[in-house]
């Protein structure tokens, strides 16, 4: 090791920039992808062969051309540099803002709307952020990221229809367009050049590492929860702005339900995570949430034309889809091996997008064909199916994923400490990558002898 880490050290300066520049990129892009989503049904109804159908192909096509390029991307990104694939991508999703603008057809949004997916480029964030921060605050920094999507996310649903009534529905695509550029000025000037670039197993997909993780059972039950949660979303979401409107809410108040309907749904659930992770009853509270989510589903079938009802349950959908949110990352980050954690979570992301796609166009074929009453059975059959498939899974292993970097040792070193690793308290696994300098441990920190840990950590340092 070069230089000795503090395994309880914060962030410096320099990692703190690097991590708030980067989660401002993600967020950006991932407010002007969700602000449609809110509006998308209201408005789009008024373009040139319009219909439920493609309206909701228009909403969730651009999860199908990201879950496609997205693991590309990364890819990518380790030949010709991390930078340059994340400015590729933001003017790509500037483009298609900008056709989606353009359009007087409902086919030239949709087009508009997969152009903007082919900027996938979450990868390429996650891999920059490794090339970045040091190994024993990378998780910290990753978790200020997540952070940042579940906040870009509400305000992206609350601030949709407000913006949409001011500029109106292209206006919303122009201003998304901006907000690309203005994230690309972020990239070249804010966010700081890496020294070097280099896999990070614990970010980026390994391709060597895909089929192993991708027959793993519990990961593959936590991928089909992700892809069902975001399949409901995006089909329920072609239909609820419409059934608020025709209940006499009209389109410019919208934000007035969505703000306080997901403050509201998200302090709600902070105990229940608290409970899930403190606690250690993450199984439990995520069985409860898939049942909180199918019971905003039923009630949307039986009362969809009652204005209250529909606020109140979607505050129930709010309160369980937030739950998930947050618990499935932390489930797939607790069952991934620390050295397989960038393999599990691209796959994981795959998924997700997927089923905003497939969602957004089931939901917008069924709400054509058999009404909205329909869509819901449709999120009702399916989120009782996930919580018959999630009710087998293992509890999962209270464990933290914690990376020390690694100088070449001598052979006989590198085992001496490997071993004494091992016997420390608290470290549950340990995975060295000589290659990457790495290693990946897996801590439970209810009981990790930190002081043991810092000291192995000191011994083995070279100065």
């Amino acid at each position: 090791m070069t230089e000795t880490q503090d395994i309880t050290s914060p962030m410096t300066a320099f990692e703190r920039r690097t991590t708030w520049s980067l989660a401002s990129i993600y967020a950006l892009r991932m407010l002007g992808l969700f602000m449609i989503m809110p509006v998308m049904s209201l408005y789009a109804g008024q373009l040139s062969g319009s219909t439920p159908t493609l309206i909701g192909l228009a909403i969730g096509i651009y999860g199908i051309s990201q879950a496609i390029l997205q693991i590309p991307f990364g890819l990518v990104s380790d030949r010709v540099g991390r930078k340059k694939v994340i400015v590729f991508g933001l003017l790509l999703f500037c483009m298609g803002s900008i056709i989606a603008a353009l359009a007087t057809t409902i086919e030239g949004v949709i087009i508009g709307r997969a152009v903007q997916g082919t900027g996938a480029i979450a990868g390429p964030i996650m891999a920059l952020l490794a090339d970045l921060t040091q190994e024993v605050h990378r998780t910290k920094a990753m978790a200020l990221i997540g952070a940042s999507i579940g906040v870009s996310f509400g305000v992206a649903i609350a601030s949709g229809p407000v913006l949409a009534g001011m500029i109106g529905f292209h206006g919303l695509f122009w201003l998304i367009a901006v907000l690309s550029l203005l994230a690309i000025t972020v990239v070249i000037w804010v966010v700081p050049n890496p020294k070097q670039t280099k896999k990070h197993s614990d970010t980026e997909l390994i391709p060597a590492s895909f089929w192993q993780v991708l027959k793993d059972t519990e990961l593959l039950r936590l991928n089909v929860g992700i892809f069902t949660l975001h399949t409901v979303l995006s089909a329920s979401f072609v239909i609820v702005p419409l059934l608020m409107r025709d209940a006499g809410l009209m389109t410019a108040q919208h934000w007035q339900v969505y703000l306080p309907v997901f403050i509201g749904s998200f302090l709600a659930i902070v105990p229940l995570i608290i409970v899930a992770e403190k606690k250690r009853k993450m199984k439990p509270v995520f069985l409860l949430a898939i049942l909180i989510l199918l019971a905003a589903e039923i009630g949307f079938m039986q009362f969809n034309n009652q204005l209250i009802a529909i606020i109140g349950f979607l505050w129930l959908f709010f309160c369980g889809f937030n739950l998930l949110e947050a618990t499935l990352p932390s489930l797939v980050s607790k069952t991934a091996p620390g050295d397989k954690r960038g393999t599990a979570m691209g796959i994981y992301s795959t998924s997700q997008f997927l089923g905003a796609g497939i969602g957004g166009s089931i939901g917008g074929w069924c709400f054509e064909h058999y009404g909205a009453a329909a869509v819901f059975l449709f999120c009702a059959v399916l989120v009782t199916v996930w919580f018959l498939f999630a009710a087998s899974m293992k509890p999962p292993r209270y464990w933290a994923n914690l990376l020390i970097s690694l100088q070449p040792l001598m052979p006989e070193k590198l085992n001496n400490f490997t071993g004494e690793l091992l016997q420390i308290r608290g470290v549950e696994e340990l995975t060295l990558h000589s290659e990457e300098g790495v290693a990946y441990l897996k801590i439970d920190n209810a009981v990790l002898d930190k002081i043991r840990l810092q000291q192995v950590i000191n011994a083995y340092s070279l100065h």
